[in-house]
């Protein structure tokens, strides 16, 4: 993969990121990603993405939005590189995954040089974009399969000043929630943050909105999210006064902890995101697919927490997530 930009001049630049691929009709061609690049001189480097998912739309405005308002701000210190449709083939298409090789880009870290189109994309944010980087925000939501409360993510770090410096990230960009995570059950070491987090930079994602649509609340949340990051890595100057954070900081549970659906059928959800529920509650139904005489298969939460997401179409298969959960920090031992 190539681009045209020189990441070392300053103003502003826009051009692709070429995804070498030849398919029956083009021997030789490539795929466009687009990248815009606002450089204001001496200061440190933020690094914007979304469309990691094409389906999830919220991060998509947010950076389409606040590279408008750069393209005529003289108030830049630094560098901030945007990719707002990361996943090109995937943000076309409207789908989770690529079009062009299955893949799930956010499965794909770090990427191969020569793999398919999904895993070149994946190399080039690491080889190429992450050394510039000294902050990562990939801005995500639940697509079309999930319904979830408005949460930043990071992971832990691998020591005290990694694990200080995300938890100051995630103050700063002050989600509602904010949760330490693992990934497990959800791409572990092969998402972006996991990567960034390998090249020892503070990252976050998000989950923002639900069902493949734009969450207003949602949309709200990343654009002053990203406000407040970059005010914070003094970046860009505020333009309101900058509140104390107020996100509840929680931890993911583990994977065993989540609700699965046990057979094809609907279904009928007792609780929503952000609600608090305890062990052995009521979770929900799934009534069986191919049985409509069939008692529907009663679920129950297996351990106390917050609803982290739930499923958002009704139809599910068997092993679709139904439920995750979370913990406060000062619950999880």
């Amino acid at each position: 993969m190539w681009s045209k930009i020189d990441f070392s001049a300053t103003g502003m630049q826009a051009d692709y990121a070429r995804v070498p691929y030849s398919s029956d009709i083009s021997a030789y061609g490539w795929i466009p990603v687009p990248i815009l690049c606002f450089n204001g001189g001496s200061g440190p480097t933020a690094l914007l993405t979304a469309g990691t998912h094409g389906d999830e739309y919220e991060g998509q405005i947010a950076l389409r939005n606040l590279a408008r308002e750069l393209s005529s701000s003289a108030n830049l210190r630094g560098r901030i590189i945007i990719l707002p449709a990361l996943n090109w083939p995937a943000v076309s298409a409207g789908r989770r995954n690529s079009p062009l090789d299955g893949g799930n880009l956010n499965r794909e870290f770090p990427g191969h040089a020569n793999g398919g189109p999904t895993a070149m994309i994946a190399h080039y944010v690491t080889s190429e974009l992450f050394p510039l980087a000294d902050v990562v925000l990939d801005l995500h939501s639940g697509g079309r399969s999930l319904d979830y409360l408005p949460v930043a993510l990071a992971r832990s770090g691998r020591n005290d000043a990694e694990a200080a410096a995300i938890l100051r990230l995630l103050k700063s960009f002050d989600a509602p929630f904010g949760a330490i995570t693992h990934g497990a059950g959800a791409g572990a070491g092969s998402t972006l943050y996991a990567a960034a987090e390998q090249h020892g930079i503070p990252a976050l994602t998000t989950e923002l909105g639900f069902g493949a649509t734009l969450s207003e609340r949602g949309l709200r949340i990343a654009e002053r999210g990203l406000r407040r990051v970059l005010h914070d890595y003094e970046i860009l100057p505020a333009m309101d006064r900058i509140e104390p954070s107020s996100s509840v900081i929680l931890k993911y549970q583990s994977p065993h902890n989540s609700i699965y659906a046990p057979c094809d059928g609907l279904f009928e959800p007792f609780a929503k995101p952000a609600d608090e529920v305890k062990a052995n509650q009521p979770a929900g139904r799934v009534y069986p697919l191919g049985d409509v005489a069939a008692e529907p298969a009663e679920l129950k939460f297996p351990a106390s927490g917050v609803v982290a997401y739930r499923r958002f179409p009704t139809l599910a298969h068997t092993g679709d997530a139904l439920f995750g959960l979370m913990s406060l920090m000062e619950d999880v031992a």
